[in-house]
């Protein structure tokens, strides 16, 4: 495993696949965006979620199942996988058969577990199932309404400050928006910032959150870019990012970084996913 963005699919023309092959799976090693990053200010926890709602393949008598998938990948895993080998991988599934959901769980979870090296949590469910948990919001305030004038498009953590007034609140943006590091194109993304210590400046937030809207990385690393930058500039006691991307073939992203060990993320889906 090279685990270098040159070497995979993203951006090439690709076969598609329509039988079981795990060799399709892309790694791409974390280091090399974290070595980007200033010295960070704590150390992180935390997982990304992704949701793969193109799941089908067939079963023992060749009848076609469909389900959506959540992978669960810890953040200290040494790789990450690129999302267009993980589409790739998710549609060789469509003309394999397999004994029943569990076995696909088993096998989404065995082989997605290797090319990330660290155990990965995998759960299924029926069209009807998640259509279950429904649509929801960040808990907190929204923060998008706010009169502000941005001429700043790059990540600029100047633009962060604090007061001396001691709070514990979430804080949440729709305007979140990053790029494909490799094709250019944009990623859309709502994010929920939890922390507890001095009150952070929210026109100073919304400012920050908005220069991200040319920067160009991957969305686990836009968001602990964001965790560095506030922890070293605001230093909160306690602080929680969560980013909930929109979907693009197929799949969603939605890293969550936290200063709090065990701590996981709502199950919350969103109205652009």
């Amino acid at each position: 495993m090279s685990g270098l963005i040159n070497d995979s699919p993203l951006g090439e023309r690709s076969e598609y696949v329509t039988h079981y092959a795990p060799q399709l799976l892309f790694p791409i090693a974390r280091e090399m965006s974290r070595r980007l990053l200033k010295q960070s200010a704590t150390e992180f926890y935390g997982v990304d979620v992704w949701t793969g709602y193109e799941l089908s393949w067939l079963d023992a008598k060749g009848k076609p199942r469909v389900a959506i998938a959540e992978f669960f990948i810890p953040c200290e895993s040494e790789f990450i996988v690129e999302s267009k080998s993980f589409k790739l991988y998710l549609n060789s599934f469509n003309q394999t058969h397999f004994d029943d959901e569990t076995h696909v769980e088993s096998v989404l979870k065995t082989d997605i577990s290797a090319v990330v090296g660290s155990p990965v949590t995998v759960k299924l469910y029926s069209v009807q199932g998640y259509a279950k948990t429904g649509i929801g919001l960040f808990t907190g305030e929204q923060i998008d309404d706010l009169e502000v004038e941005i001429t700043r498009y790059h990540p600029a953590p100047e633009l962060l400050a604090i007061t001396e007034d001691q709070v514990e609140e979430s804080l949440w943006s729709d305007l979140l928006k990053t790029n494909c590091p490799v094709t250019g194109q944009p990623d859309w993304a709502s994010v929920h910032i939890e922390y507890k210590g001095n009150k952070i400046s929210r026109e100073g937030l919304l400012r920050y959150i908005v220069s991200f809207r040319e920067h160009q990385d991957f969305h686990e690393h836009c968001v602990e870019t964001m965790f560095n930058d506030i922890m070293t500039r605001c230093r909160p006691q306690s602080l929680s990012i969560y980013a909930r991307y929109t979907r693009r073939g197929g799949l969603d992203i939605n890293p969550f970084r936290t200063t709090e060990k065990n701590k996981m993320p709502p199950q919350l889906r969103l109205a652009r996913q």
